[in-house]
Protein backbone atom coordinates (compact mmCIF):
# COMPACT_ATOMS: atom_id res chain seq x y z
CA UNK A 1 0.00 0.00 0.00
CA UNK A 2 1.47 3.29 -0.61
CA UNK A 3 0.73 6.11 1.10
CA UNK A 4 2.32 9.77 0.78
CA UNK A 5 3.82 9.31 4.52
CA UNK A 6 6.27 6.66 2.79
CA UNK A 7 6.41 8.93 -0.09
CA UNK A 8 9.78 10.03 -1.64
CA UNK A 9 11.41 13.51 -1.68
CA UNK A 10 10.83 13.89 -5.00
CA UNK A 11 6.31 13.72 -4.60
CA UNK A 12 6.94 16.17 -1.54
CA UNK A 13 8.56 18.66 -3.39
CA UNK A 14 5.95 18.54 -6.50
CA UNK A 15 3.59 18.38 -3.51
CA UNK A 16 5.06 21.90 -2.26
CA UNK A 17 5.29 23.82 -5.89
CA UNK A 18 1.74 23.08 -6.53
CA UNK A 19 0.78 24.43 -2.70
CA UNK A 20 3.00 27.42 -3.84
CA UNK A 21 0.97 28.14 -6.97
CA UNK A 22 -2.24 27.24 -5.81
CA UNK A 23 -2.50 29.27 -2.87
CA UNK A 24 0.73 32.04 -3.18
CA UNK A 25 3.51 32.63 -0.88
CA UNK A 26 1.76 34.66 0.94
CA UNK A 27 -1.42 32.74 1.57
CA UNK A 28 0.50 29.33 2.89
CA UNK A 29 2.34 30.91 6.37
CA UNK A 30 -1.72 32.08 7.38
CA UNK A 31 -2.79 28.32 6.51
CA UNK A 32 0.11 26.71 8.28
CA UNK A 33 -0.51 28.93 11.72
CA UNK A 34 -4.85 28.30 11.31
CA UNK A 35 -3.52 24.45 10.65
CA UNK A 36 -1.90 25.12 14.51
CA UNK A 37 -4.26 27.07 16.03
CA UNK A 38 -7.08 24.06 14.98
CA UNK A 39 -4.33 21.08 16.71
CA UNK A 40 -3.85 23.10 19.53
CA UNK A 41 -7.77 23.35 19.81
CA UNK A 42 -8.31 20.10 19.05
CA UNK A 43 -5.89 18.68 21.76
CA UNK A 44 -6.98 20.76 24.38
CA UNK A 45 -10.76 19.49 23.69
CA UNK A 46 -9.35 15.98 23.94
CA UNK A 47 -8.33 16.77 27.29
CA UNK A 48 -11.02 15.44 29.81
CA UNK A 49 -9.89 16.77 32.68
CA UNK A 50 -9.72 20.33 31.86
CA UNK A 51 -13.96 19.86 31.90
CA UNK A 52 -14.89 20.75 35.33
CA UNK A 53 -18.26 18.87 34.53
CA UNK A 54 -16.26 15.57 33.39
CA UNK A 55 -14.20 16.11 36.96
CA UNK A 56 -16.90 16.48 39.24
CA UNK A 57 -18.52 13.00 37.32
CA UNK A 58 -15.47 11.20 37.75
CA UNK A 59 -15.29 12.59 41.39
CA UNK A 60 -19.00 10.75 41.65
CA UNK A 61 -18.21 8.06 40.63
CA UNK A 62 -14.99 7.22 42.53
CA UNK A 63 -17.30 8.38 45.65
CA UNK A 64 -19.57 5.54 44.78
CA UNK A 65 -17.05 2.73 44.33
CA UNK A 66 -15.51 3.61 47.54
CA UNK A 67 -18.72 3.35 49.49
CA UNK A 68 -19.90 0.44 47.39
CA UNK A 69 -16.56 -1.20 48.25
CA UNK A 70 -16.95 -0.03 51.80
CA UNK A 71 -20.03 -1.93 52.26
CA UNK A 72 -18.60 -5.17 50.78
CA UNK A 73 -15.72 -5.36 53.25
CA UNK A 74 -18.27 -4.72 55.98
CA UNK A 75 -20.64 -6.85 54.82
CA UNK A 76 -18.33 -10.31 54.46
CA UNK A 77 -16.59 -9.16 57.95
CA UNK A 78 -20.28 -9.64 59.61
Amino acid sequence: MYTLANANPTIWIVIAIVALVIFGGAKIPEMMKGLGQGMREFKKGMKEDEDPELQREKEREAEIRRRVEEEMRSGSTK
